[in-house]
């Protein structure tokens, strides 16, 4: 359980949070909510001993542990994807190691009754136990259970994190939190770098997750299919709701509602009793009513409305200048780095404003096709027309994050401008909440969403009629993504959107081009008229498919290479009553494996119990027990590898069957 206690936090002469208190529960799951630069990631930063508070305190229990993942983070370098994620196991390593080193003077000394020789086996006996607590044998299926569930391949574990973006480096750094098992998450944006099929598997590992969790996300369904609990910052309080995202809207709504009535009520019986005091206040007759009124207005206790924080941001896109019919024109495109072939024989036209989205797994290309579009890259084969007078407004993935850190807010848009907008910079920054000095914060100091807000001022400089956004929606907070919806809604111009967020798209595009396989297909209507084509209820369900696809053809191909060497894809094939023999029995031995398993982990478990107390053994039985011990380990380690072969080959059998 972790408190927080009359917390405080001021920045210049403003209040983040001031005087805030709330406790975590042991299992709690909290959504952070609250407009951008509302000080979210400052709080959980405080929670995790990152940030000092200007008064209060967090508090909880001796030896509670803490996971927290921010927004941005500095990578270490030289490392494998595997040994990142080993990392988070180093209390078990320490462990291991100190096992070892008492096994091996044990192994030594004959000064079996000595006092130091029985110290050894009781510090044995204790270290044994917390290793098995830590469960030190599943950790390998612990690290690639994660890491596949983010998305990453196999082939990917040996190669090292510097390899890799800047986005699936911060997957790496998920994975090293999920691993740690902390009692406590403190979870800053994990879903900005992943993709929907990630996204999913992170919803059901963290609602598992046997510690509490605290969140701040802008999906909607994220928030709501994972919290049970919905904290607000907002005007340097807060307020908590016991209710996922969407309730909580409600509910907030209805106590808003609800105090208004109540502090309309009380104004009007306040006119009331003062129009009754000037009234009557002359009058001797009256006296006694009046001081009554007089007292009653003193011990009312006057019932306040919350504030609410109404600022958004408020912008059009200029109007597209006038270009040709046709915006854009893909002929026989691919794109290849070596031998790994994005995709080829991409054809699309884009005409005059059309608005199109790109929907598919990470990895496919879609964020590859918008770079080559405007220049950043060349394709491998074919070719790319930009249309007569086409200007192309681009937002890249990580343009929030690319913003020169040194410079201050005026000074990244000022060196951008042009021409007449130049006298207009700070009302242009005004609208997109960058108001006063907030124009002279340097970049560095502000919040994802600020840095994603500043991104999208700088489209604004000069007017285009080709808009590529490549997931323009990370960092920003729900109010601010349904202004930028609303914005481009009215926008006269093309336009490409990229992005996983369904709620997004719904209603903002009317073609949609899907990245599968290397191929990229075109398909009319927006995305509800998509989904329903693929008799899927939503993105999420439509990629998990796309991913058992991918699975099962990887499947497909590896029996196909090892039917030389299993009875199960023999050459001349088995029908459907051999391959169920065949499967009664792999798993009559997969059960005797297991049986095995148990029995020597009940084994091992006695002797872990006798080893507690080596008091009522001589030196000799206790030496011979911890020689037990490590044998049974040994067996037990065999005996889990076996079981998973014929896992394996038991699951291959009833894939062929299914």
């Amino acid at each position: 359980m972790l408190g927080i206690s009359q917390a405080s936090l001021f920045f210049a002469d403003r209040a983040l949070f001031d005087e805030i208190s709330f406790i975590l529960n042991k299992n709690d799951r909290v959504g952070l909510v609250g407009k951008n630069g509302a000080g979210k990631s400052t709080l959980l930063k405080a929670m995790a001993g990152i940030q000092k508070l200007d008064k209060g305190k967090v508090s909880y229990p001796q030896g509670y542990t803490i996971g927290y993942l921010p927004q941005d983070m500095d990578f270490i370098s030289g490392r494998t994807v595997w040994e990142e994620a080993e990392s988070s196991f180093e209390k078990s390593k320490e462990l291991q190691d100190r096992i070892d080193e008492i096994n091996h003077q044990l192994a030594v000394r004959e000064d079996y009754e000595s006092d130091s020789y029985l110290q050894l086996l009781d510090e044995l006996s204790e270290l044994n136990e917390k290793l098995n607590l830590l469960g030190v044998d599943a950790i390998e299926g612990k690290i690639e259970q994660v890491l596949i569930g983010l998305g990453f391949e196999r082939d990917d574990f040996s190669r090292l994190s510097d390899e890799f973006s800047g986005g699936w480096r911060m997957r790496i750094e998920l994975a090293k939190i999920l691993l740690q098992e902390s009692d406590l998450l403190l979870l800053d944006e994990p879903t900005n770098h992943l993709d929907i099929e990630s996204i999913q598997w992170l919803e059901g590992f963290l609602q598992d997750y046997p510690g509490a969790v605290v969140l701040i996300s802008h999906d909607r369904a994220f928030l709501d299919n994972l919290t049970k609990r919905t904290i607000e910052i907002s005007m340097g309080k807060i307020y908590d709701y016991n209710a996922p995202y969407s309730k909580y809207l409600k509910l907030r709504e209805e106590r808003r509602e609800q105090q208004m009535a109540a502090y309309e009520n009380q104004q009007k019986q306040i006119k009331q009793t003062e129009a009754f005091i000037e009234r009557f206040r002359a009058k001797a007759t009256k006296a006694v009513q009046v001081q009554s009124r007089i007292k009653a207005l003193d011990r009312m206790e006057k019932i306040e409305v919350e504030e609410e924080d109404t600022t958004a941001m408020r912008f059009s896109f200029p109007p597209a200048p006038h270009s040709g019919k046709v915006s854009l024109r893909i002929q026989n495109v691919a794109k290849s780095y070596g031998d790994l072939q994005v995709f080829k024989g991409v054809d699309l036209t884009i005409e005059r404003g059309d608005k199109i989205s790109f929907v598919g797994k990470n990895g496919e290309g879609k964020s590859t096709l918008s770079r080559l579009v405007v220049g950043e890259e060349k394709p491998t084969e074919g070719e790319l027309e930009l249309g007569y007078q086409v200007k192309i407004g681009y937002y890249a993935q990580d343009q929030a994050e690319i913003l020169d850190p040194k410079k201050t807010v005026f000074e990244t848009i000022d060196e951008s401008a042009r021409g007449e907008v130049r006298t207009k910079i700070r009302t242009l920054l005004g609208s997109f909440l960058f108001q006063g000095d907030d124009a002279d914060k340097p970049v560095k100091v502000l919040s994802g969403g600020e840095r994603a807000r500043l991104a999208l001022c700088k489209l604004l400089l000069e007017p285009v009629n080709l808009l590529i956004l490549d997931e323009p929606t990370n960092h920003l907070d729900i109010r601010s993504k349904d202004i930028l919806k609303d914005a481009l809604l009215r926008y006269d111009g093309s336009m490409i959107v990229i992005s996983h967020d369904r709620d997004f798209l719904k209603g903002l595009t009317d073609k949609l081009y899907e990245f599968s396989k290397g191929k990229v297909k075109e398909h009319l209507g927006g995305i509800e008229e998509f989904l329903r084509k693929k008799k899927a209820d939503d993105i999420r369900a439509w990629e998990s498919e796309k991913k058992n696809d991918q699975i099962n053809r990887k499947s497909d191909k590896k029996r196909e290479q090892e039917s030389e060497k299993t009875s199960v894809n023999s050459k001349d094939g088995q029908n459907s009553r051999e391959l169920r023999k065949e499967l009664k029995r792999e798993s009559r031995k997969l059960e005797k494996l297991e049986k095995s398993v148990s029995d020597l982990e009940t084994e091992l478990k006695g002797i872990n119990e006798k080893l507690k107390d080596p008091d009522g053994m001589s030196p000799e039985e206790n030496k011979q027990l911890i020689a037990d011990w490590q044998q049974k380990d040994n067996e037990l380690k065999g005996m889990m590898a076996q079981w998973e072969r014929q896992h394996e080959v038991v699951d291959e059998l009833e894939t062929k069957l299914a």
